[in-house]
Formats: structure tokens, C-alpha cells, sequence
């Protein structure tokens, strides 16, 4: 068996690499972080195995840089399991592949039921392999063996895997494709902090008035701040559902908010000046938030267009059970045909005129891929010009 021991040291990583680069095939990578315990999503663990080498568990935070790491096997094909959950964390580290072979991915556009981890290892190679520490707190020292066990199986068998799944692409004829999920999910960048983080509390579409937004505004803020500096996750501190009874009650003295039963979490009373500031800030503040997020970029919610834009709605509906058909004859999934904020997109603000060209000139914009411009073009143009006259009817008879 593999010594499953963490490699923490200088030296030990070195030997590593050499040993890495002395094996043979594509390598396998994988990252455990403490996502729900820690405030970053830095990695906690890195695993890599490649045949001819074996695995090595790594220790991100004693070793710092994989500089040297990345020069030695970063034009070999990366293999990741959920790479768009990964990469960033290893790019924080300097760990970033010029290619990749995304197994989940890979098993969405064959139409596998379930694409988690355990699931295609059991499918795939009859291997029930067991997920019962994926949520732990990776960021715990020491790690236990039947963690690190653990963590050294999900890369262990990525290679085996991976070869079954290029088996059945090819089978499928759906290789290109595969190939240009893989670079687009290696290519896209991460998402830009919204605007307004404070608005995805949860159970702040209760609330109502700017100056209880203003209130649950400070609140969130002083939260963050707190959970940034103790690198711990802000609901671990004190959970969405305590603030938000916090913005409803407004108790009028520290002491009454100390004696709220629901106002709970670890850091309810032990900190509570800094709840106290924060409800007094948002309670007094003249800088009162709008009711709605300011950005023009935020499409209204899909259920509100029969109301607001029913041409867009007709077009938005005919075009999903148009595009169902698709993704029916492809095997795949629907949202891997078209991601839903592509199609909503394209539905609010269609192009001028509407025909194939134009439509995948539009969405080429959004960044569909070529082969997902081929499959759905043309049947979202018809189905746009099918939604146009199913929006005027009613007007016509009217007239």
C-alpha cells in the first residue's frame, strides 16, 4: 500500500516532484479545502498520483508555493474531478494546468445519472468507495489516517476512471465536445464579487423598509469582517437566521439583545459589542441602501416576465421545450446543452434581425461554445420567432 503520510516538508516535496516526473500518463489532482469551517476556500490537502509514482498527500500551508511542482507537470494532462471547484485554490498556489480531463464533466455529457465521485467510481469500475469525510474540516492537524486514506483513494482511481469515461466519449462520438467543455471550464474566470454581498443573506426577502436593510447591512459587514480576520466561516459565528431575527426584533439595549433566544452562535455573546455597534450603526446611518440591487445587469427573476416582458417569456418558454428535444437526442443534460443564463439572456434581449447567424453570434458573446452554437442555433431562432407570435396573438384578437 501507498505510505499515506502528509508531505510537509522541503525536502519531501522535492523528492515527490522527481518521483511525479519519473512516472508515466496523465496525473491526477485533487484539493480538499474546509469549506463551512474556514472563512478562505485555500486547500487544506493536495492530492496527486500518477502511475509509475503512486500518490502523495501534500500539505499546503507548511509547504507555501508549488511553483516548482507546476514547471515539472504542467503540460501533462491534469486530471480533476468538479475542476471549476478546484482550480482556483490551486492556482492560489501556483499550481495551474495548460489542459485538463474533468471527470464529472465528462460524465454529465454522457448522461450518467450521478456524477458525484463515489457514484462514477462505482459505476465505472464496480469500486464502492466511500464519502463519508468529503465535508470534514480539512484545515484539522493532524489529519487522521482514515482521512488521508480517504483522500488518497479519490485520486487513486481518477486515472482508471478517466480512461473509462474516453472510452465512451469516443464511443459516443462526443470527444470534441468533451474537449471543448474541458478548455472552457480551464479558461473561465472566476466570478466578480457582486455587488451588495449582504443581499444573499439568507431570509432577507423577509424583510422589509431600507432602514431595516441598513440594519442587516451592518450586521453581515461586522460579521465578515470578524470571520475574515479569524479565518472562520461567518454562519459558524452566527448564523443568517440570527441576524435577520436581530433586523425584525431591534432590541433597544445591548442587554436585550443578549436575552434574544434567537439571536444565537458561537460568537453571539462573546462578542456581542461588535453586534451591538453594527445594530446601532444600520439603526442611525444616513447612507439608507435601495430596496432593489442598483445593477442593470441582474435579470429579474424568470417566474415575474409573464408580467413584466411577456414577449420575452413567450420566448424564454418556447425556446426550453424546443431546447429539451436537444438535449434529449444528445444524451446530455440540458443545462450543459445551454447553461439557463444564456438562454434567459439571450430571451430578454434577442438579437436584430433574429435568424441562426445572429443568434450564434450572440451567444458566442455570452460564451457558448462552438459545438453548443451548432446544436441550438437554429432551433432557438425558430423557437424565438415562435414565442414573437404566440406574445401577439392576444393583441391581434383583440384589435
Amino acid at each position: 500500500m501507498t505510505d499515506r503520510h502528509v508531505i510537509d516538508s522541503e525536502d519531501e516535496y522535492l523528492d515527490a516532484i522527481t518521483k511525479i516526473e519519473a512516472g508515466h500518463g496523465p496525473i491526477a489532482v485533487d484539493a480538499e479545502r474546509a469549506s463551512g469551517y474556514r472563512y478562505s476556500q485555500r486547500a487544506y490537502l493536495i492530492q496527486v498520483f500518477r502511475r509509475g509514482a503512486g500518490v502523495f498527500l501534500f500539505d499546503p500551508p507548511a509547504i507555501g508555493r508549488f511553483d516548482a511542482l507546476n514547471a515539472a507537470i504542467r503540460d501533462e494532462e491534469w486530471i480533476i474531478h468538479a475542476a471549476s471547484q478546484d482550480l482556483a485554490c490551486l492556482r492560489e498556489v501556483g499550481l495551474d494546468p495548460s489542459r485538463i480531463f474533468d471527470t464529472e464533466l465528462a460524465s454529465r455529457l454522457l448522461g450518467l445519472d450521478r456524477v458525484g465521485l463515489g457514484s462514477v467510481v462505482e459505476e465505472l469500475l464496480g469500486i464502492h468507495l466511500a464519502k463519508e469525510h468529503s465535508a470534514a474540516d480539512w484545515s484539522t492537524r493532524p489529519l487522521p489516517e482514515s482521512w488521508l486514506e480517504y483522500a488518497a483513494l479519490d485520486v487513486e482511481l481518477l486515472v482508471d476512471v478517466r480512461d473509462k469515461l474516453d472510452a465512451l466519449l469516443t464511443e459516443s462520438g462526443k470527444q470534441e465536445i468533451a474537449a471543448q467543455e474541458f478548455e472552457a471550464t480551464r479558461l473561465r474566470q472566476p466570478k466578480l464579487v457582486r455587488q451588495d454581498p449582504w443581499r444573499r443573506l439568507s431570509g432577507l426577502h423577509g424583510v422589509r423598509g431600507a432602514r431595516n436593510l441598513a440594519v442587516a447591512r451592518e450586521l453581515w459587514t461586522a460579521r465578515d469582517t470578524l470571520a475574515r480576520e479569524r479565518d472562520v466561516a461567518p454562519g459558524r459565528l452566527v448564523p443568517d437566521a440570527s441576524l435577520v431575527a436581530v433586523v425584525k426584533t431591534q432590541p433597544r439595549s445591548s442587554a436585550a439583545l443578549a436575552a434574544m433566544r434567537d439571536f444565537k452562535g458561537r460568537a453571539s455573546r462573546t462578542d456581542l459589542p461588535v453586534w451591538w455597534a453594527a445594530l446601532e450603526r444600520g439603526l442611525t446611518t444616513d447612507d439608507l441602501p435601495p430596496l432593489r440591487p442598483a445593477s442593470s445587469d441582474v435579470l429579474p427573476p424568470a417566474r415575474s416576465w409573464s408580467e413584466r416582458n411577456p414577449e420575452a417569456d413567450a420566448r424564454l418558454k418556447a425556446a426550453r421545450t424546443a431546447l429539451a428535444v436537444v438535449a434529449e437526442s444528445l444524451s446530455i443534460p440540458l443545462e450543459n446543452v445551454l447553461t439557463p443564463e444564456m438562454l434567459r439572456r439571450l430571451a430578454w434581449t434577442p438579437p436584430v434581425p433574429l435568424d441562426a447567424a445572429t443568434v450564434g453570434d450572440a451567444l458566442r458573446e455570452l460564451g457558448a461554445r462552438e459545438w453548443q452554437i451548432e446544436a441550438t442555433a437554429q432551433t432557438i431562432a425558430l423557437a424565438f420567432v415562435e414565442g414573437n407570435q404566440t406574445a401577439s396573438e392576444p393583441q391581434k384578437s383583440e384589435s
